[in-house]
């Protein structure tokens, strides 16, 4: 990977960069919808949450930026958003088990259903994760999902006690989704990119308006369906992988638009939090640890690679370089996760 690549805060001026990250992401990827008001509120709103300048700071959305800071290029994009459910419904289909019995008819089996749910208020969400295609196989994927974990835990009391993140469903290229086809098209009478639009500027009154009441039966849904359910996106798998190592588990909730899987875990369980400490940092030769490093300054917040050696618990040796991306000087304070 290149040591080169920093994630910083997201400014107004990467409004043009962030409009070709939408394009680039295709279908389905609804946290970055090819929408100029919405990227432009998003940016304002991020903007606004790393200044502290919201009264109600559950309501904060950190965006960040992948960059190459000897060229100035950006890679990709990541994001946390501090609570959800809080000022508009997050609504998910909950698999439930429900179990058919007959003595009369000799009969005993299991049925699964989708019953429409509303239960992860105040859940901290990560998201946002994309990557462009010539940064991939690099590792930068790795640091765009780690950072928002130091973030996190750069100042806790913004964020909730759990976790999620909703991963993108199967959809085509065309923006077609066998769960949607066989589920919401019935319902919203609306294709599926209007409704996945409609989702991020709306306070999602016409889910709660139109969606079904009762349970869904699983076996009533065609095959392609039914097969989707709780399934990610081909370009998700090593994001969910990645989650999968933080400790977040898939505990049969599905997305209501594209049948993606959420995943959820302890904030304070997450690995790259568990295992992060914070350092006083020196400038000197030295390796044998690697790692990723950020500031630990929550309004000015960077983060980047770190190659150097641990002299104590308490202080780590790295190269002026590793300082002069994350805007520190030696005898500075920074939080570390190294691999093992």
């Amino acid at each position: 990977m290149s040591s080169s690549y920093v994630m910083r805060p997201s400014r107004l001026d990467d409004f043009e960069v962030l409009m070709q990250l939408a394009e680039e992401s295709g279908p389905g990827f609804t946290s970055l919808p090819v929408h100029e008001r919405i990227i432009r509120e998003r940016l304002e709103k991020s903007v606004k949450s790393f200044a502290g300048a919201l009264p109600e700071p559950q309501y904060g959305k950190y965006l960040m930026m992948l960059e190459d800071a000897e060229t100035g290029e950006i890679g990709g994009c990541s994001a946390v958003k501090a609570g959800v459910g809080i000022d508009q419904p997050f609504f998910n289909y909950r698999v439930i088990t429900l179990a058919q019995a007959s003595q009369a008819a000799d009969r005993r089996f299991d049925m699964d259903a989708l019953v429409l749910t509303n239960e992860f208020v105040g859940y901290t969400e990560v998201g946002t994760l994309f990557l462009r295609q010539t940064h991939r196989g690099s590792g930068a994927g790795r640091l765009l999902a780690q950072s928002r974990y130091l973030l996190m835990a750069s100042d806790p009391e913004r964020f909730g006690d759990m976790v999620l993140a909703e991963l993108r469903g199967v959809v085509d290229s065309e923006g077609k989704t066998p769960f949607w086809d066989a589920m919401g098209q019935h319902f919203f009478r609306m294709e599926f990119t209007e409704a996945d639009i409609l989702s991020a500027i709306t306070d999602n009154q016409f889910i709660l308006d139109l969606m079904p009441k009762y349970p869904i039966y699983v076996d009533l849904l065609p095959p392609e369906a039914r097969e989707v359910i709780g399934r990610c996106h081909s370009d998700g798998v090593g994001a969910m992988k990645l989650l999968e190592w933080e400790g977040f588990r898939f505990e049969r909730t599905v997305d209501i638009f594209d049948g993606g899987p959420l995943v959820a875990a302890p904030r304070n369980m997450i690995r790259t939090i568990r295992e992060s400490r914070e350092v006083t940092v020196k400038v000197g030769e030295a390796s044998g640890a690697a790692g990723i490093m950020s500031n630990d300054r929550f309004g000015e917040f960077r983060v980047s690679m770190a190659e150097g050696a641990l002299e104590s618990d308490d202080l780590f040796v790295t190269s002026q370089a590793t300082l002069d991306r994350l805007h520190l000087k030696e005898g500075d304070r920074a939080r570390i996760w190294l691999r093992s």
